[in-house]
């Protein structure tokens, strides 16, 4: 699904907000519905869009605290096929950097998880403030997604505006 909007927006738009943006629509359609409404929307979706969608599923959950960070990346590691998407998003728009964070994401919080002997489905919000390791790995993460947040927008700003017929409609 694309977004119809002006040139003049479109060209106006941060990298951040034109992520946001050319997913609304989608965005809209998929909020509060079951998994399988989710991934028949999704399913829809051009290479860029899906790669688009499923990168802005984790960031947008996850990149207000670490502990966003930690729970939400816990959650989509708990559903089928989510996080290999959000992996295959990051692949995509060929960030590295981004996809080598959130491999080692996995392997950190994996190794704990396994160590401790719970699933990616135990997983609260409230999780690093009872574990000072985990605390102390999160934060260090997230630092890192912090850091690298602005360039991974960066990237997916410059594919979109290279490739702007995949995720709009120019009107007026």
């Amino acid at each position: 699904m694309r977004v119809a909007i002006e040139g003049q927006e479109f060209n106006s738009l941060t990298d951040e907000r034109l992520g946001w943006v050319c997913m609304e629509p989608t965005f809209k359609l998929i909020r509060g519905k079951s998994p399988e409404v989710k991934a028949a929307a999704i399913k829809q979706l051009g290479k860029g869009q899906t790669a688009l969608c499923m990168f802005r599923i984790m960031y947008d959950h996850s990149n207000k605290s670490s502990a966003e960070f930690y729970a939400w990346s816990s959650y989509l590691l708990d559903q089928p096929g989510t996080w290999n998407g959000v992996l295959e998003g990051v692949r995509f728009f060929a960030d590295d950097a981004m996809l080598e964070l959130l491999e080692e994401t996995r392997k950190r919080l994996e190794a704990r998880n396994r160590r401790l002997g719970l699933g990616w489905g135990d997983a609260r919000l409230n999780d690093i403030e009872t574990d000072p390791e985990l605390l102390k790995i999160v934060n260090g993460l997230y630092e890192r997604f912090k850091r690298l947040i602005p360039n991974t927008h960066n990237v997916i700003a410059e594919y979109i505006r290279a490739h702007p017929d995949e995720f709009v409609d120019f009107i007026g």
